[in-house]
Protein backbone atom coordinates (compact mmCIF):
# COMPACT_ATOMS: atom_id res chain seq x y z
CA UNK A 1 0.00 0.00 0.00
CA UNK A 2 2.74 2.45 1.05
CA UNK A 3 4.42 1.63 -2.24
CA UNK A 4 0.97 2.31 -4.18
CA UNK A 5 1.04 5.58 -2.39
CA UNK A 6 4.31 6.72 -3.18
CA UNK A 7 3.37 5.75 -6.40
CA UNK A 8 0.38 7.95 -6.77
CA UNK A 9 2.52 11.05 -5.02
CA UNK A 10 5.24 10.57 -8.23
CA UNK A 11 2.69 10.87 -10.52
CA UNK A 12 0.51 13.98 -8.70
CA UNK A 13 2.01 16.51 -10.25
CA UNK A 14 1.00 18.96 -7.11
CA UNK A 15 2.18 16.79 -4.17
CA UNK A 16 5.43 16.04 -6.29
CA UNK A 17 6.30 19.96 -6.69
CA UNK A 18 4.90 20.22 -2.87
CA UNK A 19 7.73 17.58 -1.97
CA UNK A 20 10.42 19.14 -3.85
CA UNK A 21 9.89 22.47 -2.38
CA UNK A 22 9.92 21.01 0.91
CA UNK A 23 13.42 19.87 0.40
CA UNK A 24 14.25 23.18 -1.41
CA UNK A 25 13.51 25.01 1.76
CA UNK A 26 14.76 22.40 4.44
CA UNK A 27 18.15 22.78 2.10
CA UNK A 28 17.97 26.54 2.62
CA UNK A 29 16.98 26.13 6.05
CA UNK A 30 13.66 27.73 6.26
CA UNK A 31 11.08 27.06 8.95
CA UNK A 32 8.35 24.77 8.37
CA UNK A 33 6.02 28.13 8.17
CA UNK A 34 7.96 28.86 4.94
CA UNK A 35 6.66 25.48 3.69
CA UNK A 36 3.55 26.40 4.67
CA UNK A 37 3.18 29.08 2.59
CA UNK A 38 4.53 28.02 0.10
CA UNK A 39 2.80 24.53 -0.85
CA UNK A 40 -0.68 26.08 -1.69
CA UNK A 41 -1.50 29.59 -3.79
CA UNK A 42 -2.55 32.29 -1.93
CA UNK A 43 -5.48 32.64 -3.83
CA UNK A 44 -7.76 30.23 -5.99
CA UNK A 45 -10.61 31.48 -7.74
CA UNK A 46 -13.12 29.02 -9.35
CA UNK A 47 -15.29 30.54 -11.96
CA UNK A 48 -18.44 29.26 -14.13
CA UNK A 49 -18.82 30.86 -17.95
CA UNK A 50 -21.88 30.39 -19.34
CA UNK A 51 -21.55 30.38 -23.33
CA UNK A 52 -24.25 30.91 -26.28
CA UNK A 53 -22.93 28.23 -28.46
CA UNK A 54 -23.78 28.68 -32.19
CA UNK A 55 -27.05 26.42 -32.39
CA UNK A 56 -28.54 28.52 -30.29
CA UNK A 57 -27.69 26.40 -27.18
CA UNK A 58 -26.01 27.94 -23.73
CA UNK A 59 -22.93 25.79 -22.43
CA UNK A 60 -21.36 26.20 -18.94
CA UNK A 61 -17.56 26.06 -18.79
CA UNK A 62 -15.64 25.84 -15.67
CA UNK A 63 -12.52 27.97 -15.68
CA UNK A 64 -9.65 28.67 -12.71
CA UNK A 65 -7.73 30.95 -11.72
CA UNK A 66 -4.31 30.31 -9.59
CA UNK A 67 -2.51 33.17 -7.83
CA UNK A 68 0.75 31.54 -6.29
CA UNK A 69 2.98 33.87 -4.11
CA UNK A 70 2.80 37.99 -4.40
CA UNK A 71 5.45 38.44 -2.60
CA UNK A 72 7.86 39.42 -5.27
CA UNK A 73 5.16 41.24 -7.32
CA UNK A 74 2.38 40.60 -9.62
CA UNK A 75 1.60 37.15 -10.26
CA UNK A 76 2.42 35.90 -14.02
CA UNK A 77 1.25 32.84 -15.86
CA UNK A 78 -0.74 31.08 -18.84
CA UNK A 79 -3.81 30.09 -19.34
CA UNK A 80 -4.57 27.00 -21.22
CA UNK A 81 -7.95 25.32 -22.99
CA UNK A 82 -7.77 21.72 -22.14
CA UNK A 83 -10.78 19.47 -21.53
CA UNK A 84 -8.10 17.85 -19.05
CA UNK A 85 -8.13 21.18 -16.65
CA UNK A 86 -8.10 20.43 -12.93
CA UNK A 87 -7.96 22.64 -10.25
CA UNK A 88 -4.44 20.68 -8.81
CA UNK A 89 -2.72 20.95 -12.21
CA UNK A 90 -3.70 24.57 -12.17
CA UNK A 91 -2.16 24.94 -8.74
CA UNK A 92 0.91 23.24 -9.36
CA UNK A 93 1.66 24.84 -12.78
CA UNK A 94 1.02 28.19 -10.37
CA UNK A 95 3.76 27.17 -8.25
CA UNK A 96 5.97 26.19 -11.35
CA UNK A 97 5.67 29.71 -12.50
CA UNK A 98 6.69 30.95 -9.19
CA UNK A 99 9.75 29.20 -9.75
CA UNK A 100 10.65 30.16 -13.35
CA UNK A 101 10.12 33.42 -11.98
CA UNK A 102 12.42 32.92 -9.01
CA UNK A 103 15.18 31.36 -11.46
CA UNK A 104 15.35 34.06 -14.05
CA UNK A 105 15.14 36.85 -11.31
CA UNK A 106 12.07 38.20 -12.86
CA UNK A 107 9.98 40.78 -10.31
CA UNK A 108 7.25 38.59 -10.82
CA UNK A 109 4.86 35.56 -8.85
CA UNK A 110 3.35 32.65 -10.48
CA UNK A 111 -0.06 32.47 -11.72
CA UNK A 112 -1.97 30.17 -13.77
CA UNK A 113 -5.48 29.59 -15.02
CA UNK A 114 -7.03 27.40 -17.37
CA UNK A 115 -10.72 26.33 -18.50
CA UNK A 116 -12.13 22.69 -18.99
CA UNK A 117 -13.10 22.87 -23.03
CA UNK A 118 -11.75 21.49 -26.50
CA UNK A 119 -10.81 24.17 -28.87
CA UNK A 120 -10.66 21.51 -31.25
CA UNK A 121 -14.69 21.00 -31.41
CA UNK A 122 -15.44 24.82 -31.14
CA UNK A 123 -15.97 27.00 -33.56
CA UNK A 124 -14.04 30.71 -34.04
CA UNK A 125 -16.76 32.73 -32.50
CA UNK A 126 -18.06 30.32 -29.65
CA UNK A 127 -13.93 30.04 -28.73
CA UNK A 128 -14.07 34.20 -28.81
CA UNK A 129 -16.82 34.23 -26.33
CA UNK A 130 -15.16 31.35 -24.24
CA UNK A 131 -12.27 33.79 -23.99
CA UNK A 132 -13.91 37.20 -22.94
CA UNK A 133 -16.40 35.13 -20.63
CA UNK A 134 -13.12 34.32 -18.71
CA UNK A 135 -12.19 37.65 -18.65
CA UNK A 136 -15.22 39.04 -17.23
CA UNK A 137 -15.20 36.26 -14.64
CA UNK A 138 -12.14 36.80 -13.65
CA UNK A 139 -11.55 40.51 -13.88
CA UNK A 140 -11.48 41.66 -10.43
CA UNK A 141 -8.29 39.72 -9.62
CA UNK A 142 -6.28 40.98 -12.49
CA UNK A 143 -4.75 43.65 -14.45
CA UNK A 144 -1.27 45.13 -14.89
CA UNK A 145 -0.43 45.53 -11.82
CA UNK A 146 -1.56 42.43 -10.08
CA UNK A 147 -1.77 39.20 -12.02
CA UNK A 148 -0.83 39.04 -15.63
CA UNK A 149 -1.74 35.86 -18.21
CA UNK A 150 -0.58 34.87 -21.26
CA UNK A 151 -0.65 31.98 -23.61
CA UNK A 152 -0.63 28.48 -22.78
CA UNK A 153 -2.11 24.76 -24.30
CA UNK A 154 -4.54 25.59 -26.76
CA UNK A 155 -4.56 29.43 -26.60
CA UNK A 156 -2.54 31.74 -28.93
CA UNK A 157 -2.21 35.60 -29.80
CA UNK A 158 -5.32 35.56 -31.11
CA UNK A 159 -7.35 34.66 -27.85
CA UNK A 160 -5.26 36.83 -25.84
CA UNK A 161 -6.32 39.81 -28.28
CA UNK A 162 -9.97 38.81 -27.32
CA UNK A 163 -9.10 38.81 -23.70
CA UNK A 164 -7.32 42.39 -23.38
CA UNK A 165 -10.21 43.79 -25.39
CA UNK A 166 -12.50 42.19 -22.98
CA UNK A 167 -10.55 44.05 -20.36
CA UNK A 168 -10.64 47.20 -22.09
CA UNK A 169 -13.77 47.25 -22.24
CA UNK A 170 -14.60 46.57 -18.57
CA UNK A 171 -11.59 48.92 -17.46
CA UNK A 172 -12.55 51.59 -19.63
CA UNK A 173 -8.76 52.03 -20.94
CA UNK A 174 -6.46 50.96 -22.73
CA UNK A 175 -3.90 48.15 -20.93
CA UNK A 176 -2.01 46.20 -22.70
CA UNK A 177 0.39 45.44 -20.01
CA UNK A 178 -2.98 43.75 -18.45
CA UNK A 179 -1.81 40.29 -20.47
CA UNK A 180 1.25 38.87 -22.87
CA UNK A 181 1.49 36.84 -26.03
CA UNK A 182 -0.42 39.67 -27.77
CA UNK A 183 -0.32 40.24 -31.16
CA UNK A 184 2.74 42.57 -32.43
CA UNK A 185 -0.43 45.53 -33.65
CA UNK A 186 -1.56 45.46 -29.93
CA UNK A 187 1.74 45.68 -28.21
CA UNK A 188 3.02 42.13 -28.64
CA UNK A 189 6.72 41.63 -28.21
CA UNK A 190 9.08 40.12 -30.74
CA UNK A 191 10.25 37.04 -30.33
CA UNK A 192 7.18 36.24 -27.71
CA UNK A 193 6.07 33.21 -29.93
CA UNK A 194 8.86 31.25 -30.18
CA UNK A 195 10.73 32.73 -26.69
CA UNK A 196 10.12 29.02 -24.84
CA UNK A 197 11.79 26.99 -27.70
CA UNK A 198 14.92 29.58 -28.32
CA UNK A 199 15.48 29.58 -24.45
CA UNK A 200 15.24 25.68 -24.52
CA UNK A 201 17.74 25.51 -27.34
CA UNK A 202 20.05 27.62 -25.10
CA UNK A 203 19.64 25.64 -22.68
CA UNK A 204 20.63 22.11 -25.20
CA UNK A 205 23.63 24.41 -26.39
CA UNK A 206 24.70 24.94 -22.30
CA UNK A 207 24.03 21.32 -21.32
CA UNK A 208 25.91 19.99 -24.44
CA UNK A 209 28.98 22.08 -23.65
CA UNK A 210 29.04 20.34 -20.04
CA UNK A 211 28.87 16.79 -21.51
CA UNK A 212 31.37 17.38 -24.52
CA UNK A 213 28.60 17.33 -27.74
CA UNK A 214 28.97 18.59 -30.35
CA UNK A 215 25.21 20.01 -31.33
CA UNK A 216 26.02 19.71 -35.38
CA UNK A 217 25.62 15.87 -36.28
CA UNK A 218 23.96 15.05 -32.41
CA UNK A 219 21.29 13.16 -32.51
CA UNK A 220 18.12 14.80 -31.28
CA UNK A 221 14.48 12.95 -29.83
CA UNK A 222 11.58 15.99 -29.72
CA UNK A 223 8.31 14.34 -27.84
CA UNK A 224 5.83 16.63 -28.46
CA UNK A 225 5.40 18.81 -31.82
CA UNK A 226 3.25 22.13 -30.70
CA UNK A 227 4.49 25.58 -30.29
CA UNK A 228 7.40 24.37 -28.88
CA UNK A 229 8.29 21.10 -30.40
CA UNK A 230 8.29 22.69 -34.07
CA UNK A 231 10.31 25.54 -33.13
CA UNK A 232 12.63 23.58 -31.25
CA UNK A 233 13.12 20.97 -34.10
CA UNK A 234 13.64 24.05 -36.18
CA UNK A 235 15.87 25.56 -34.15
CA UNK A 236 18.21 22.49 -33.59
CA UNK A 237 17.72 21.28 -37.47
CA UNK A 238 19.14 24.51 -38.69
CA UNK A 239 21.85 24.41 -35.73
CA UNK A 240 23.04 21.30 -37.89
CA UNK A 241 21.04 18.83 -35.60
CA UNK A 242 20.13 15.73 -37.05
CA UNK A 243 16.40 15.09 -35.24
CA UNK A 244 15.50 11.51 -35.60
CA UNK A 245 12.53 11.63 -33.91
CA UNK A 246 9.52 13.50 -33.16
CA UNK A 247 6.22 13.14 -32.28
CA UNK A 248 2.32 14.11 -31.33
CA UNK A 249 -1.09 13.45 -29.69
CA UNK A 250 -1.68 10.13 -32.68
CA UNK A 251 2.24 8.72 -32.72
CA UNK A 252 5.78 9.90 -33.75
CA UNK A 253 7.90 9.61 -36.60
CA UNK A 254 11.38 8.06 -36.40
CA UNK A 255 14.48 8.56 -39.24
CA UNK A 256 17.94 7.13 -38.21
CA UNK A 257 18.65 9.11 -40.80
CA UNK A 258 17.15 12.42 -39.74
CA UNK A 259 13.43 13.83 -40.58
CA UNK A 260 12.86 16.21 -42.81
CA UNK A 261 11.71 18.85 -40.38
CA UNK A 262 10.98 21.37 -42.71
CA UNK A 263 8.23 18.85 -44.67
CA UNK A 264 6.90 18.03 -41.38
CA UNK A 265 6.44 22.03 -40.19
CA UNK A 266 4.92 23.05 -43.64
CA UNK A 267 2.51 19.63 -43.30
CA UNK A 268 1.65 20.16 -39.81
CA UNK A 269 -1.97 21.51 -38.31
CA UNK A 270 -2.93 24.38 -36.29
CA UNK A 271 -2.43 21.63 -33.16
CA UNK A 272 0.68 20.60 -34.37
CA UNK A 273 -0.42 17.28 -35.73
CA UNK A 274 1.56 15.38 -38.33
CA UNK A 275 2.05 11.98 -38.04
CA UNK A 276 -1.70 10.71 -39.07
CA UNK A 277 -0.40 11.53 -42.54
CA UNK A 278 2.38 8.13 -42.27
CA UNK A 279 1.65 5.16 -42.38
CA UNK A 280 4.57 3.73 -40.95
CA UNK A 281 4.74 5.28 -37.42
CA UNK A 282 5.89 3.92 -33.46
CA UNK A 283 4.56 5.18 -30.41
CA UNK A 284 5.65 7.62 -27.99
CA UNK A 285 6.72 5.66 -25.68
CA UNK A 286 9.05 3.61 -28.39
CA UNK A 287 10.12 7.25 -29.25
CA UNK A 288 11.19 8.25 -25.67
CA UNK A 289 13.90 5.24 -25.77
CA UNK A 290 15.49 5.69 -29.00
CA UNK A 291 19.09 5.67 -29.46
CA UNK A 292 19.99 9.41 -29.21
CA UNK A 293 22.47 12.51 -27.46
CA UNK A 294 19.59 14.50 -26.45
CA UNK A 295 15.87 14.04 -25.86
CA UNK A 296 13.16 17.01 -25.11
CA UNK A 297 9.93 15.72 -23.73
CA UNK A 298 7.60 18.39 -24.70
CA UNK A 299 4.24 17.55 -24.53
CA UNK A 300 2.76 16.40 -21.37
CA UNK A 301 3.54 15.78 -17.46
CA UNK A 302 4.79 11.89 -16.11
CA UNK A 303 6.33 10.99 -19.87
CA UNK A 304 9.86 9.33 -17.93
CA UNK A 305 8.98 7.11 -15.01
CA UNK A 306 10.74 5.09 -12.73
CA UNK A 307 9.28 2.25 -15.68
CA UNK A 308 11.13 3.70 -18.41
CA UNK A 309 13.68 5.52 -16.94
CA UNK A 310 16.52 3.15 -17.10
CA UNK A 311 15.98 2.72 -20.80
CA UNK A 312 16.69 6.10 -21.61
CA UNK A 313 19.68 5.82 -24.20
CA UNK A 314 20.01 9.99 -24.24
CA UNK A 315 23.21 11.62 -22.78
CA UNK A 316 21.03 14.71 -21.78
CA UNK A 317 17.24 15.06 -21.33
CA UNK A 318 16.28 18.83 -21.56
CA UNK A 319 12.10 19.36 -19.89
CA UNK A 320 10.31 21.53 -22.50
CA UNK A 321 7.32 20.61 -20.62
CA UNK A 322 5.93 21.11 -17.60
CA UNK A 323 6.25 18.24 -15.38
CA UNK A 324 7.75 15.23 -17.91
CA UNK A 325 9.82 13.32 -15.60
CA UNK A 326 8.47 12.14 -12.17
CA UNK A 327 10.99 12.46 -9.27
CA UNK A 328 11.85 8.53 -8.79
CA UNK A 329 12.88 8.79 -13.12
CA UNK A 330 14.61 12.15 -12.08
CA UNK A 331 16.76 10.30 -8.99
CA UNK A 332 17.28 7.52 -11.64
CA UNK A 333 18.57 9.52 -14.06
CA UNK A 334 20.77 11.57 -12.20
CA UNK A 335 22.33 8.55 -10.73
CA UNK A 336 23.03 7.34 -14.49
CA UNK A 337 24.82 10.62 -14.82
CA UNK A 338 22.40 11.58 -17.65
CA UNK A 339 22.34 15.44 -17.22
CA UNK A 340 18.67 16.43 -16.69
CA UNK A 341 17.56 20.20 -17.74
CA UNK A 342 14.52 20.53 -15.46
CA UNK A 343 11.40 22.41 -16.87
CA UNK A 344 11.31 25.35 -14.62
CA UNK A 345 14.80 26.25 -15.99
CA UNK A 346 14.32 25.00 -19.59
CA UNK A 347 11.07 26.52 -20.21
CA UNK A 348 11.51 29.54 -18.72
CA UNK A 349 12.39 31.20 -21.87
CA UNK A 350 8.54 31.96 -22.19
CA UNK A 351 8.02 34.00 -19.09
CA UNK A 352 11.08 35.50 -19.54
CA UNK A 353 10.23 37.57 -22.79
CA UNK A 354 6.30 37.83 -21.86
CA UNK A 355 8.64 40.17 -18.81
CA UNK A 356 10.01 41.91 -21.37
CA UNK A 357 6.32 42.69 -23.66
CA UNK A 358 5.06 43.87 -19.95
CA UNK A 359 8.19 46.38 -19.51
CA UNK A 360 7.55 46.99 -23.06
CA UNK A 361 4.33 48.07 -22.26
CA UNK A 362 4.81 49.71 -19.39
CA UNK A 363 7.34 51.76 -20.97
CA UNK A 364 5.80 52.70 -24.22
CA UNK A 365 9.25 51.85 -26.15
CA UNK A 366 9.57 48.58 -28.15
CA UNK A 367 12.88 47.08 -28.55
CA UNK A 368 13.94 45.23 -31.55
CA UNK A 369 14.19 40.79 -32.38
CA UNK A 370 17.36 41.33 -31.69
CA UNK A 371 17.62 43.20 -28.43
CA UNK A 372 14.83 40.99 -27.53
CA UNK A 373 17.33 37.77 -28.27
CA UNK A 374 20.01 39.42 -26.67
CA UNK A 375 19.01 40.13 -23.40
CA UNK A 376 16.78 36.33 -23.40
CA UNK A 377 20.31 34.75 -24.11
CA UNK A 378 22.20 36.90 -21.44
CA UNK A 379 19.30 35.38 -18.58
CA UNK A 380 19.19 31.87 -19.72
CA UNK A 381 23.24 31.50 -20.10
CA UNK A 382 23.24 32.96 -16.39
CA UNK A 383 20.51 31.24 -15.15
CA UNK A 384 22.20 27.73 -16.39
CA UNK A 385 24.77 28.83 -15.03
CA UNK A 386 23.87 29.38 -11.44
CA UNK A 387 21.96 26.36 -11.40
CA UNK A 388 24.31 24.34 -12.77
CA UNK A 389 26.91 24.88 -10.10
CA UNK A 390 24.95 25.21 -6.87
CA UNK A 391 23.99 20.98 -8.13
CA UNK A 392 28.10 20.44 -8.50
CA UNK A 393 28.80 22.52 -4.79
CA UNK A 394 25.73 20.97 -3.19
CA UNK A 395 25.67 17.65 -4.93
CA UNK A 396 21.92 17.41 -5.59
CA UNK A 397 20.10 17.10 -8.85
CA UNK A 398 19.73 20.13 -11.08
CA UNK A 399 15.99 19.83 -10.38
CA UNK A 400 16.82 20.43 -6.97
CA UNK A 401 19.06 23.22 -7.39
CA UNK A 402 16.74 24.71 -9.79
CA UNK A 403 14.17 24.78 -7.11
CA UNK A 404 16.62 26.37 -4.70
CA UNK A 405 17.64 29.23 -6.66
CA UNK A 406 13.63 29.39 -7.47
CA UNK A 407 12.34 29.19 -4.12
CA UNK A 408 14.97 31.66 -2.27
CA UNK A 409 13.54 35.04 -3.79
CA UNK A 410 9.95 34.59 -2.96
CA UNK A 411 10.60 33.27 0.66
CA UNK A 412 13.51 36.53 1.32
CA UNK A 413 10.87 38.72 -0.02
CA UNK A 414 8.01 36.77 2.29
CA UNK A 415 10.34 37.41 5.12
CA UNK A 416 11.06 40.57 4.68
CA UNK A 417 7.29 41.61 4.30
CA UNK A 418 6.85 39.75 7.86
CA UNK A 419 4.65 37.22 6.52
CA UNK A 420 6.68 35.00 7.83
Amino acid sequence: MAEQEKRAEQTDVLASTQSVIKKALDKLGYPDEMYELMKEPIRMLTVRIPVRMDDGSTRIFTGFRAQHNDSVGPTKGGVRFHPNVTEKEVKALSIWMSLKAGIVDLPYGGGKGGIICDPREMSFRELERVSRGYVRAISQIVGPTKDIPAPDVFTNSQIMAWMLDEYSRIREFDSPGFITGKPLVLGGSHGRESATAKGVTICIREAAKKKGIDIEGARVVIQGFGNAGSFLAKFMHDAGAIVVGISDAYGALYDPEGLDIDYLLDRRDSFGTVTKLFKETITNEELLELDCDILVPAAIENQITEKNAHEIKASIVVEAANGPTTMEATRILTERDILLVPDVLASAGGVTVSYFEWVQNNQGYYWTEEEVEGKLEAVMVGSFENIYKLSRTRKVDMRLAAYMIGVRKMAEASRFRGWV
